[in-house]
């Protein structure tokens, strides 16, 4: 046996009568949307119960896999402490997706606990299992926390949890259990942006149609901005039904509360080859990386040169390249080098004034700190070089300023000084859009409480992608 079927289910607590109070009736569509799923789930009579949350316990570069024999879980937090969530955990399940995991390098597995509570994100798809039938003494569950790492390792995850079935010989049901934009009105609970009907739309019609590749590869810009729940927790479910032949049906969407409800049945109708998107998903990356490489600047490529030489050999690039530009060679200037993988930062480091007698050595070197000498990241490995994008900041002289106001946080760096203590942020990041958050930030990079006395400069820079 293996993946039964999947679902997309969303986990608002005011969903429950015992929460709403019957504002639950507003999103009645919903309701009766989660009701046919559970039905057909009890319908399936599964063995395990997958289920992925984003409100399990989350780590940066971790899947978190619940262990124990059982857990159990309320709503006291909303006001509702008598509904009571108890489940076993499918424990042989549990080990052998963990071993599964660390046998391919992928880092999950069932350490570091800090709670065995449920939370509500794996509690409400539960409830309304349990209200149509679910006998969680006789139906097993895996509760599984998403993680920070790449769209491909979430993907890796899922098709292990099919590898793990097919092994155990369970009858399995996937629950991936995520809310979507956070940012439909005004009058939410979080306002509105225009991402975020635009991202549920997206999402919506991606999973509907069955077509995880898009899903997969959505802008990480517009995700951010939509303040999604569930999108990680959408592609190790994918993952799960790697190579399989699927039919998908989307049974509701409402955002009646400012917040993106969506829910999607598939059902699995044996294998399709054709339906590799995992090795679909390894090739659109590859050719997104070649076509930034194509697009370098001298300045990137020296960067990545020096980077590359350094994590292979653990030695210096020896020579220059013969053919840079002039400015290159013949100007001195502070520079820094960042450096972002899956679309997080993975390194920066810099100087604001020319320590060495080029521009060029100076991209030299700082892409070696960058790379190797940044408390706040691990070194670079090897098998991480070919997915790095650079950019090359080439600073402009600082020049001494008395007024936040003479900050553009698009044009101007900053640095912030305070008896000795300096700290430095590069114009135009993305998610920095006050001139507040800039000296904020830069602040606490140079370890200058929010209370002292700062003198400031603004410098500006040539970016080079």
């Amino acid at each position: 046996m293996s993946i039964l079927a999947a679902m997309v289910v969303p986990h608002p607590p005011i969903i429950l009568p015992e929460v709403g109070h019957g504002e639950e009736k507003k999103i009645q569509r919903t309701i009766t949307a989660y009701q046919e799923v559970a039905r057909r789930t009890v319908n399936l009579k599964p063995d395990t119960i997958i289920i992925s949350s984003p409100h399990s316990i989350m780590y940066g570069d971790y899947f978190h896999i619940s262990p124990g024999q059982s857990a159990k879980g309320n709503f006291a937090q909303f006001r509702a402490p008598q509904v009571e969530i108890s489940v076993n955990y499918d424990t042989e399940f549990v080990k052998e997706l963990s071993k599964s995991a660390q046998d391919s390098n992928l880092s999950a597995g069932y350490f570091h606990e800090r709670s065995a509570a449920l939370d509500h994100g794996t509690m409400i798809p539960l409830r309304f299992m349990e209200q149509a039938g679910i006998n969680f003494n006789e139906t097993k569950v895996v509760r599984i926390g998403l993680s920070g790492l790449p769209a491909t390792d979430h993907y890796k995850l899922g098709q292990l949890i099919s590898q793990t079935a097919e092994k155990l010989n369970r009858r399995v049901v996937y629950i991936a259990s995520g809310d979507l934009s956070h940012k439909l009105k005004s009058d939410g609970p979080y306002g509105f942006i225009e991402e975020g009907p635009i991202f549920d739309e997206k999402i919506m019609d991606y999973l509907s149609l069955g077509d995880f590749l898009s899903a997969l590869t959505m802008d990480n810009n517009l995700c951010r901005q939509a303040s999604e729940c569930g999108l990680r927790s959408f592609w190790i479910m994918t993952g799960a039904l790697d190579k399989k032949s699927v039919t998908c049906e989307r049974l509701s969407y409402e955002g009646t509360f400012g917040v993106g409800y969506g829910i999607v049945w598939i059902e699995i109708n044996g294998d399709d080859s054709s339906r590799n998107i995992g090795e679909q998903l390894i090739e659109s990356n590859h050719k997104k990386m070649e076509k930034i490489k194509s697009h370098e600047d001298d300045f990137v490529k020296l960067a990545r040169l020096s980077l590359e030489t350094f994590v292979k050999t653990k030695k210096p690039l020896e020579k220059l390249p013969d053919d840079l530009p002039e400015e290159m060679i013949s100007k001195r200037a502070g520079a820094f080098v960042s450096l972002h993988k899956d679309d997080q930062l993975r390194g920066c480091i810099g100087t604001i004034m020319a320590t060495k007698n080029s521009i060029a050595e100076e991209i030299v070197q700082n892409a070696i700190s960058a790379c190797s000498q940044d408390p706040r990241f691990s070194p670079i490995r090897v098998d991480e070089i070919d997915d790095i994008i650079y950019s090359v900041d080439i600073l402009g002289e600082p020049e001494r300023i008395f007024d936040i106001n003479q900050l553009n946080v698009k044009k101007y760096g900053v640095i912030v000084e305070c008896e000795g203590r300096r700290g430095l942020l590069l114009p135009d990041l993305e998610g920095i859009d006050t001139v507040e958050e800039q000296i904020s930030i830069a602040r606490r990079k140079g370890n200058i409480a929010p209370n002292e006395k700062i003198n400031l400069w603004r410098f500006e820079v040539i970016r080079h992608h």
